[in-house]
């Protein structure tokens, strides 16, 4: 299992975030996305996640995102800076609902793993943020994914579960899973390799195939 991304390039209303990226992630390995505040992290997150247009190619597994979208998405779990949980359902609720959504991996990995045995009818809108992230973090273990994206994660988590947590991506890697990880702190993984991103001037043509684009330029 690879991810392979070649030459991309993201704009958000008509201003170019980043260009010419290209790097591929093999199953087992974690890799840090890095840069400033404004150079595209979470934008590229989420135009791999297939949430945005991007110029360029990205391949997971062989199968191009701009050519079997759904299929590419099933094999990705993103994480980002919300938590993507219902507050009006326990946190046993929200956990078994994603557990039927992806019929992937295990609800009792997932309660083990973010220590939730403890607040599991707890109505998710009763819980701390940290409690808030665990519960959405949780969503990845029983997604079953290969490939999870992860924006900021350990934000709210306090240093014992962030340390759990970094534990929590070395046993997806080693069970041949791969993780894409924006983050500012060390989060303690074994010699992870780096992207950096720094932030791009604005270009001065727009692509002429997106009319969205052009006219936000005008």
């Amino acid at each position: 299992m690879t991810l392979t991304v070649s030459n991309l390039a993201c704009f958000r209303t008509g201003r170019l975030i980043f260009s010419d990226q290209s790097f591929t992630i093999d199953a087992g390995e974690a890799v840090m996305l890095r840069g400033p505040n404004g150079s595209g992290k979470s934008t590229m997150l989420r135009a791999l996640a297939g949430m945005l247009p991007f110029e360029g190619d990205v391949v997971l597994n062989g199968v191009p995102l701009g050519k079997d979208h759904d299929g590419v998405q099933e094999q990705i779990a993103y994480a980002g800076h919300l938590d993507a949980i219902k507050p009006q359902l326990t946190v046993g609720e929200n956990l078994t609902f994603w557990a039927r959504l992806f019929e992937g991996g295990s609800i009792d990995d997932a309660v083990e793993q973010f220590a939730l045995a403890e607040i599991w009818d707890r109505p998710a809108h009763a819980c701390s943020a940290g409690q808030k992230r665990r519960l959405g973090l949780a969503r990845l273990v029983v997604s079953g994914r290969v490939l999870w994206l992860l924006d900021e994660p350990t934000v709210s988590l306090d240093v014992e579960t962030t340390a759990r947590f970094a534990g929590i991506i070395k046993a997806h890697c080693a069970g041949g899973g791969m993780a894409l990880i924006a983050t500012h702190i060390d989060l303690g993984l074994d010699t992870p390799r780096e992207i950096m991103l720094d932030p791009n001037v604005v270009r001065k043509s727009i692509p002429s195939n997106d009319p969205f684009l052009s006219e936000a330029w005008e």
